[in-house]
């Protein structure tokens, strides 16, 4: 399971842009099953995902598909862990 956290860089003004491909692309992300929460780091940092059903190499490779990636308006970090204890209602997580 994953963890991307997409930090706005210099280039935070780009954002309007290019935010009709970055919400696809996000869709995409839940489209294929990847994807299971998006959100906003706040204050206004950013967002973060978690993903999981996919590998670090394939995670690595979505990502930069992101139009927010590709121009270079947030960075991005992923962070690898694996569920130890879930609550019940989240049990399929830990597969």
């Amino acid at each position: 399971m994953f963890t991307v956290i997409l930090r706005f860089s210099a280039n935070k003004s780009a954002a309007p842009k290019h935010m009709d491909g970055h919400n696809a692309w996000i869709q995409q992300g839940f489209d294929d099953g990847v994807f299971l929460m998006t959100g906003s780091l706040q204050p206004g940092g950013g967002g973060t995902i978690l993903a999981h059903n996919t590998s670090r190499a394939d995670l690595d490779s979505r990502i930069m598909d992101d139009p927010f990636v590709a121009e270079g308006v947030v960075e991005a970090e992923v962070i690898e862990f694996t569920p130890n204890r879930t609550d019940e209602r989240l049990g399929f997580l830990a597969h």
